[in-house]
This record gives C-alpha cells, structure tokens and sequence, in this order.
C-alpha cells in the first residue's frame, strides 16, 4: 500500500510531467540539489559558489568539493530551480565576477513538493519503527 502511494504521489509531488523517462529524470530533485537549493533560499541575495558551498560545510558538517556544487548550480539552473545573474568585479577577485544565484518560481514548487514527500514518508512510518529512529 505504502508503495502505491508513494508512486501515486511522487510525480505530482515531484512536479514530474509526461511519461518520457528524461521528462522524469530532469524533473526529480536529488538529496544533494534540495540542500543546494536550500542553502541558495539561506544566503538569499549572497548566493554565490563559494558562500554556497561554505555554508552548507558549516550546515552538515561535511567537506563538499566546490566543482560539485557548482555543478549542481549549473544542473539546477538548467532544470529552471534556479536563476543567476553577474555581480560587479571587485578588486579582491582580482577583478572578476560573481554568479548570483536566486530560487526560482519552479525552484520554490520542487522544494516544497519534496517536503511534502519527506513529511508523507515520516507520517506512514509504523510507531514502532518510528520510536526506534527518533528515540
């Protein structure tokens, strides 16, 4: 049952539309772009590579390689989550640019579309298996 529903929900809740596999596969949001996209809504206006990747070091903990997440900027702006535009130069880039980045209309739907399937999943979580995860 469990199964059926999530698979019933996942491509409204994902925001998948068409049957064509690549349609799919462009519009699913990985773990690592939702905390991308989340960490571009927390910076708001200094969303830019490196602030990005700093703060989601500081956010997780983790050591994240900053040509990953620059890929996922790039793959997240592609997929239309994300909007970017170019910051003045400044003398302490040696007279380069900045790409900001903000969250789009779209950016905005699949974030809350993936909370609503974390939530879904937690809620059919049985008690017991529940109690076990959070103690």
């Amino acid at each position: 049952m469990r199964r059926s529903l999530f698979i019933y929900l996942a491509p409204h809740l994902f925001g998948i539309i068409g049957e064509n596999a690549n349609v799919m596969k462009r519009a699913l949001l990985g773990e690592f772009e939702e905390v991308v996209m989340l960490t571009v809504a927390i910076l708001d206006e200094e969303a830019y590579g490196v602030t990005v990747t700093q703060e989601i070091e500081r956010k997780t903990g983790r050591s994240v390689g900053f040509s990953t997440v620059h890929t996922t900027l790039q793959r997240l702006e592609e997929k239309g989550f994300l909007s970017s535009q170019m910051g003045g130069a400044t003398a302490e880039r040696g007279g380069r640019r900045k790409r900001f980045f903000t969250v789009t209309a779209a950016g905005r739907k699949a974030l809350r579309d993936v909370k609503q399937v974390r939530e879904e999943l937690w809620r059919s979580l049985p008690p017991q298996t529940l109690q076990l995860i959070t103690g």
